[in-house]
């Protein structure tokens, strides 16, 4: 599926095509709520990293997070959170150990979204104690993180795009 994004400002536009084009997680760990606001609705779209197009590039910035782990000393992530450094609005998350992917944020996207037909509530174990948790049959909760890939979970609803 072509999908067209842009920040808020209008600096920066992209284009990609997506296999995994369906919004399917909510993750509400600290790093998507507080860098791309609200529940984060971040890692959630899966694209075609080679058909990025990128109008605007000049105005994209790029923060990779510091992992905080029990135990374990801090140390930043390799996958990069790209905003636009005008507005501060996220656009995507690349990561180079997957270089083929490409992981826009839906609230980025500005071609109509397919509703889909149940959402995987991620990270709550890291959830703001204010965030009202939505439950129900179309509602899978994860403490940590879904054993099923993005892709997977696209590919048992049947809404993989090849």
């Amino acid at each position: 599926m072509h999908l067209e994004g842009s920040c808020h400002c209008g600096a920066v536009r992209f284009s990609v095509e997506a296999h995994s084009p369906v919004p399917y997680l909510h993750c509400h760990c600290s790093i998507c709520r507080k860098t791309a606001g609200g529940g984060g609705y971040a890692i959630n779209l899966g694209a075609d990293a080679a058909t990025l197009k990128v109008r605007g590039r000049r105005h994209v910035a790029v923060y990779h997070a510091l992992l905080r782990e029990p135990g374990q000393r801090a140390k930043r992530s390799p996958a990069g959170r790209h905003f636009c450094a005008q507005c501060g609005s996220a656009l995507w998350l690349s990561d180079p150990r997957w270089p083929e992917l490409v992981h826009p944020h839906a609230s980025a996207i500005d071609t109509p979204l397919p509703q889909p037909p149940e959402v995987v509530e991620a990270g709550l174990a890291f959830a703001a104690p204010w965030v009202q948790v939505p439950a129900g049959r179309r509602h899978r909760q994860c403490q940590q993180w879904p054993q099923e890939s993005l892709e997977d979970w696209h590919r048992r609803h049947g809404l993989y795009d090849e």
